[in-house]
């Protein structure tokens, strides 16, 4: 079972939700070809992914301003979020 993405969080401008990630993965694929030549990829097993950058969307900032959330830090990154928008 693969593991769940990563969360992120800026810290610059308190960006939650929208970033840009470059990523370079190493793939074994079953490759079925039909009688017609049309490809269909039936399985897909990732043998390494390295996370080369992530950017924020928003204000467009890198590295060190970047968090990677845990499951707790994650709800209460928007659970503070809800707080100051006025939300519940």
């Amino acid at each position: 079972m693969a593991a769940p993405p990563s969360r992120y969080r800026c810290s610059a401008c308190g960006n939650l939700t929208r970033f840009d990630v470059t990523v370079t993965r190493r793939v074994k694929e079953f490759h079925h070809f039909s009688v017609g030549g049309e490809l269909e990829v039936e399985s897909a097993e990732v043998l390494a992914e390295d996370v080369e950058e992530v950017a924020c969307r928003w204000c467009g900032a890198t590295g060190e301003a970047i968090e990677v959330l845990s499951g707790d830090a994650v709800t209460d990154a928007v659970t503070d979020r809800a707080d100051a928008a006025g939300g519940v």
